[in-house]
């Protein structure tokens, strides 16, 4: 029988020790080399395995090693030491049936494993010695490429573009990496991580999708929506059903959403009529008597987007008062 060489790689973004059984079994019974001294090999070593360093080239010493015992292990260390590999399979390849070459996975990323390394690069770049620029920076001063972000990524929806929605999240995920990182230096009073973040979001969505996760039935998903915002209004024991409302966003979305508020909460408040001839089931129609609207605007100094703010604003809070009406 040919001796044989197995390549143990583990992932770096588990805690060190935690193998497969089958990678326990290779630890346990042949002997074991690595090129340095790390938690896994120290792990590993813990639990009873015979760990060496390697003598000279990795290749040399695993050979000799699979030669004497049958089969050698090598413990890849954290980037899965792709020039031993290399170098195995260069050796291999000029003596044929000296040992067979095998690779062994002994531990898997889970997914979301590389959100870890995320976390890990803005820990660096948020550091002393890192990056001025992000260590300059605050909630506020970001505040602007949150937005435009979130807008690029819009875009990329918009034109069907997956690779650039792949990108465009990436950034958006950046901010929220960086946002919380800055947080995570404020006084203990007010200082939240990205642990406090994600776990904020864990607790709410098992909350609020109770037909998933307390067996709540449910008949359709219009009940799911509803159960939802039952559950999100109890959470936020707001007054108001404008409450909540984003302030900042386009004036044309914040009308609406005010409306949509409105509405799901049962409040009647008379709206401005559309104006006369403008067949508002017709998107093309219609959007073609939102630019003229737009135009018209520019051509007597109105600002559109500051005057329908200030139309949703009023609508907003007629609905308050109604809400308070005896």
């Amino acid at each position: 029988m040919a001796a044989r060489v197995v390549l143990l790689v583990t992932s770096p973004r588990l805690p060190a020790g935690l193998l497969t059984a089958a990678a326990w079994d290779l630890v346990r019974r042949h002997p074991v080399l690595t090129a340095a001294e790390t938690p896994q090999a120290a792990a590993v070593r813990a639990a009873g395995a015979a760990v060496t360093l390697a003598a000279g080239p990795p290749a040399d010493a695993l050979l000799a090693a699979a030669g004497t015992q049958g089969t050698a292990v090598w413990l890849a260390g954290p980037t899965g030491d792709e020039d031993v590999a290399r170098a195995l399979g260069h050796r291999l390849a000029r003596e044929p049936g000296r040992a067979e070459l095998e690779l062994v996975y002994g531990s898997w990323d889970p997914p979301g494993a590389r959100l870890l390394d995320a976390v890990t690069v803005m820990d660096r770049l948020l550091s002393p010695g890192g990056d001025p620029w992000k260590r300059q920076q605050t909630h506020r001063t970001l505040a602007q490429f949150l937005l435009e972000e979130c807008y690029e990524a819009y875009d990329a929806i918009e034109a069907g573009d997956l690779g650039a929605l792949r990108e465009e999240l990436g950034d958006i995920l950046l901010q929220v990496v960086l946002h919380a990182r800055i947080a995570q230096d404020r006084p203990e009073e007010s200082r939240w991580t990205v642990d406090d973040v994600a776990g904020d979001l864990v607790a709410k969505l098992i909350r609020r999708n109770p037909h998933v996760f307390a067996g709540t039935a449910v008949a359709d998903v219009d009940e799911i929506v509803e159960n939802w915002e039952q559950i999100k209004r109890a959470e936020k024991s707001r007054a108001s059903a404008m409450d909540g409302i984003a302030l900042a966003q386009p004036a044309l979305s914040l009308a609406g959403k005010v409306l949509q508020r409105a509405r799901r909460a049962g409040v009647e408040v008379p709206v401005p009529p559309a104006p006369a001839g403008v067949d508002v089931a017709d998107a093309e129609a219609l959007g073609r008597a939102l630019l003229g609207l737009v135009a018209a605007a520019r051509e007597v100094g109105v600002d559109a987007e500051a005057a329908l703010r200030r139309a949703a604003l009023r609508q907003a809070a007629a609905v308050r008062a109604a809400e308070t009406a005896p």
